[in-house]
């Protein structure tokens, strides 16, 4: 998946917070809404679109589902932020004060 999608389903506040919980253990949707303010299917839907993203994994074990990170699928997300690493701050401040002077320049 792409790191937009990954953006896009962390952007919303309680789905960054079902993932967060996912960072310390894997878990049912029972216990994702413990002790959150929405209910059990609006975790399921949170996950689902975790899941589309391609951030959670989940398995049947028994009669539940059982969800993960997925740390495969944060890669692409990993990869575009290490891109800002490869751009050091000094190359980016001397575009900035090239573009002015040619706009002043112009």
């Amino acid at each position: 998946m792409t790191y937009e999608m990954a953006l896009s389903a962390l952007g919303d506040p309680t789905r960054r917070q079902v993932f967060d919980r996912l960072r310390n253990a894997p878990a049912s949707v029972t216990m994702l809404a413990a002790g959150l303010p929405i209910s059990r299917p609006a975790v399921s839907q949170h996950l689902k679109i975790l899941k589309e993203a391609d951030l959670v994994a989940d398995e049947a074990i028994g009669a539940r589902r059982v969800y993960r990170v997925n740390y495969d699928g944060l890669a692409g997300l990993r990869a575009w932020l290490d891109g800002f690493q490869d751009q050091r701050p000094d190359d980016y401040e001397a575009e900035i004060q090239r573009q002015i002077d040619e706009r002043k320049n112009s």
